[in-house]
């Protein structure tokens, strides 16, 4: 049996805001949160730019569930039950079995995992904090979720890089379709402001020195950010069932993997998952009204991934808006494309294109509409994310009005 699969609820903090409404307003304008990390664990990488969270939101976890969390499974809470609420939806005995999560994460427990290193190897401890282990797991995100809301059907956390979040969210849907939940809360979180994970990321040579200009011929490299995005996914038949409303259809999953290179990307991996995604969509290229790009403000992957808009969608790539909205929140990691979700889910819902930010010159390699620093009014009835992750995995999503 074919099953549609719809959202019918969102949520997510970043830099830009503490709720989906106010981070979504951000992005619409084109208000960039890149500056001055303040973390005063950063120690000597005071100066670095990023995307940070300055204050977190009120909220009543217990300290019983506090104490075994690290920043991003914290995170994925707040923005799992903001899109709980949105949904209207809750878990009891009856239900709660037919109610899953999958979280996408990249960098997994990186406070906790600085604060034991720290602790052991400069410090006077001769042991780890008790729950070490369990705040860096890589599913530790998802578990929350299912501790947080009583979700007892299918959890589990998904990890993939910069195209985690797409990737939970691809397969939140698989079981969805495959019967075994009717509802499935999906995206991914990220806290990468530790020292140790800016420092690696530092040796790679592509943070830039100031802001992130995706798609600008002066862009000088990738900004990080920490937030995570949630989305409710429902049967649609669940959903019409219960009366909720309905902001937007997953009409379609692309996944490909490069099988190219560690670091460097390629153009055929990305083509390849855009086309796997408008197949599985029924829809053809002309269709599409906006897409979020990947968009990270490296020289090579903004040049790369043009070309393979270009191989994919043809002489349409010039008539479709693009944008990258890392400009406004930054490389959030394993929480971008969940982030770049809830982008595609508003301007469905508000015929609106957010910009790229921070746009200032022209790159002939770089030549499609990328809705350069105001926002742009136009009917979104499709929209698609891509994410395309270092090591060559990649993962684009289509989203349909309904």
């Amino acid at each position: 049996m074919h099953r549609r699969v719809v959202i019918t609820g969102v949520g997510g903090l970043c830099g830009l805001g503490t709720d989906a409404a106010s981070m979504w307003k951000e992005m619409r304008e084109g208000r960039s949160a890149i500056g001055p990390i303040a973390n005063s664990e950063l120690h000597d990488l005071e100066g670095m730019t990023g995307a940070e969270i300055k204050a977190l939101p009120q909220h009543d976890i217990n300290r019983g569930h506090l104490i075994s969390m690290d920043r991003f499974s914290l995170l994925a809470v707040l923005a799992a039950r903001e899109a709980m609420r949105q949904a209207g939806l809750s878990c009891d005995e009856g239900n709660a079995h037919r109610f899953g999560a999958t979280v996408g994460v990249g960098f997994t427990g990186s406070y906790a995992t600085e604060q034991t290193y720290r602790s052991l190897l400069l410090g006077s401890a001769i042991r780890a904090e008790l729950f070490t282990g369990v705040k860096v797991m890589p599913s530790a995100a998802s578990v929350h979720l299912s501790l947080s809301l009583g979700l007892r059907g299918p959890v589990f956390g998904v990890t993939s890089a910069c195209a985690s979040a797409n990737h939970a969210i691809a397969s939140a849907v698989d079981q969805i379709k495959l019967g075994r939940a009717d509802v499935m809360v999906s995206g991914g979180s990220d806290a990468p402001f530790a020292w140790g994970v800016l420092k690696a990321w530092e040796a790679m040579r592509v943070l830039s020195p100031d802001t992130c200009r995706p798609f600008s011929a002066d862009r000088k490299g990738l900004v990080l950010g920490e937030g995570a995005g949630m989305a409710v996914l429902e049967s649609y038949e669940h959903a019409t069932r219960r009366g909720a409303t309905i902001l937007a259809e997953i009409a379609g999953v692309g996944l490909s993997a490069d099988a190219f290179h560690i670091a460097a990307p390629s153009v055929e991996g990305p083509a390849s998952a855009m086309r796997a995604c408008l197949a599985d969509a029924g829809l053809n290229a002309e269709d599409v009204d906006y897409l979020n790009a990947h968009g990270t403000g490296t020289k090579s992957n903004d040049q790369t991934e043009t070309a393979a808009i270009k191989r994919v969608f043809g002489n349409h790539a010039y008539s479709m808006s693009i944008s990258s909205t890392k400009s406004t929140h930054a490389h959030c990691l394993g929480a971008a494309s969940a982030l770049e979700m809830i982008a595609c889910v508003m301007a469905i819902q508000e015929d609106v294109v957010p910009p790229t930010a921070n746009y200032r010159e022209p790159d002939p390699a770089c030549d499609l509409d990328i809705t350069p620093n105001v926002p742009r009014e136009r009917k979104v009835r499709v929209a698609m994310s891509n994410a395309f992750a270092m090591g060559g995995t990649n993962a684009v999503l289509a989203f349909r009005q309904v």
